[in-house]
């Protein structure tokens, strides 16, 4: 009887486990042996965000390389609390698949669901129960703390939404959205600072309730805005350039010129 074929993924993971052990052997990498769980996460941060702008650059080889460099920061974090007898990789991949399976009855457990919006209350009944007896006794105890403000924005507005706490329709969200434009345009007349930046925040929170309700993440929208805000402004520092001019002693009105070119040109 021939001998089981291995699966390549975990004989992959298996060696990049073996790297990890050799690094933090005690002939290892002084730098690999002196991290902890908390010194390694700036680096996971760090590496998630890289492999993000991979995916929206629409870059399969970077983001390949990019999900390799978070894979290795996650099997090293799981080498860590092993060897700290917390627990290991095991224990944390059994507890998401049982966790995986309990919230997606309507896959493994023939439950019937009349629509996506009684599946999403359904994952929130779930996930309540399984707080249960645990420090996350409020809605938002699940949330993040080190979420980047606009996608927290989101997940505020969407856990909200998905305890009953939002507005009744789209029109109203737009009154609101409205009634919050005009108290920032009063705190700006009154000088207030302070005043000021708490009003354009009430604005932005409700603006992303209203992308989300639209099917738009705020976050996303807005780093798409930004990649083609930033591949715009470099095609016209190159258009200057290749017309012998210095960009930057442009004066605005050539800069606009510039810039109407390059959008036709997309």
């Amino acid at each position: 009887m021939s001998e089981q074929a291995s699966n390549p993924h975990t004989d992959a993971m298996q060696e990049l486990l073996g790297i990890i052990d050799t690094l933090l052997a005690p002939e290892g990498c002084p730098w690999d042996k002196e991290q902890t769980p908390l010194s390694m996460c700036d680096y996971l941060a760090e590496e998630t965000f890289e492999l993000i702008e991979g995916i929206r650059s629409n870059d399969p080889k970077e983001s390949m390389e990019e999900l390799g460099d978070v894979l290795f920061i996650l099997l090293f974090l799981s080498t860590l609390f092993e060897r700290a007898g917390l627990f290991t990789l095991s224990d944390s991949l059994k507890n998401t698949t049982a966790k995986m399976i309990r919230r997606h009855p309507h896959v493994f457990a023939n439950t019937c669901f009349e629509d996506r919006e009684t599946l999403l209350d359904n994952w929130e009944t779930i996930k309540k129960d399984e707080n249960k007896g645990t420090n996350k006794k409020h809605v938002f105890d699940s949330l993040p703390k080190g979420l980047p403000p606009l996608l927290k924005a989101y997940r505020i507005n969407s856990k909200a939404a998905r305890n009953g706490f939002t507005w009744q329709s789209d029109d109203e969200v737009e009154k609101q959205l409205n009634e919050e434009w005009q108290e920032w345009q009063n705190a700006l007349k009154s000088g207030d600072k302070k005043s000021s930046e708490q009003e354009f925040g009430d604005y932005l929170l409700t603006l992303v309730e209203f992308g989300r309700r639209k099917g738009i993440k705020a976050n996303s929208a807005l780093d798409i805005s930004n990649l083609k805000f930033l591949r715009r402004f470099q095609a016209m520092e190159e258009l200057a350039e290749s017309r012998g001019v210095d960009f930057s002693e442009l004066d605005l009105m050539h800069m606009n010129a510039l810039w109407e070119e390059v959008k036709t040109t997309e």
